[in-house]
């Protein structure tokens, strides 16, 4: 948290603002293991529960902006409480695009129960298991104020983009031995895409943090590894 101030409505009001972030987090994080594991199981139950929990992000994000507008109108913060207030509207700002994203897989799962099982999928859990490190990670990072674990994270999108990168060149291969397999590598291709722009907002947080506790951006050219080459059509904005 930043320092305290003498006010103590004030400190309060960071915390609540502080709060609300952590419970976003926490959201996004479910909302993810869940479409990972709606598409491992096949589950469509378990996609419709994520399609329908998007609501509560957007609200949530709706609570920080408003939180956000208080400090800022009654507080007119400066230098560390400054940057920690905007800094709370980008954080929440790709943490909405996040669980978008996850949405747009839960609803490819549900496609991709309508065809034959491909042998490929064994790679989504395996990417979305290290998306929801990163994400844990980077949420620890800005509870903790910690910039070496958040710059850690995001190290690790290279690491990230190379699995996105593996799995589209597998499914390329799959589909050309087989073009009864392009209906569903095609939902795969998509959820897989979308799994990697997630790594991609974790990232912004990680830059964010880096900015909230030092004042200065990360200047870095930002890892991107073989996978970041590879497009897929919508990948500017989610994927439907």
């Amino acid at each position: 948290m930043p320092n305290d101030h003498i006010v103590k409505s004030f400190d309060e009001e960071l915390k609540r603002l502080s709060n609300l972030l952590a419970r976003m987090g926490g959201l996004v994080e479910a909302q993810i293991a869940t479409s990972i594991q709606a598409v491992a199981q096949r589950d469509g139950d378990l996609a419709t529960s994520v399609i329908t929990a998007d609501s509560r992000v957007d609200e949530l994000e709706r609570d920080i902006d408003d939180q956000v507008l208080r400090v800022m109108a009654l507080r007119q913060p400066v230098a560390t409480d400054l940057r920690f207030a905007l800094g709370a509207l980008r954080i929440a700002a790709d943490l909405e695009r996040a669980a978008d994203y996850a949405k747009n897989v839960a609803k490819r799962a549900i496609a991709l129960n309508q065809v034959a099982p491909l042998r490929p999928v064994h790679a989504i859990p395996r990417m979305g298991a290290m998306v929801r490190e990163m994400l844990k990670d980077v949420l620890d990072a800005f509870a903790a104020r910690d910039v070496a674990k958040a710059v850690a994270v995001w190290n690790r999108d290279e690491e990230l983009d190379e699995m996105y990168g593996s799995l589209f060149r597998e499914l390329l291969t799959y589909m050309m031995e087989d073009p009864r397999n392009i209906t569903g590598s095609t939902h795969l291709l998509f959820i897989a895409k979308n799994i990697e722009r997630i790594g991609d907002h974790t990232t912004n947080i990680a830059e964010t943090i880096h900015f909230l506790v030092t004042g200065v951006p990360l200047r870095a050219e930002r890892p991107k590894g073989d996978g970041g080459n590879f497009a897929v059509v919508g990948a500017s904005k989610p994927a439907e």
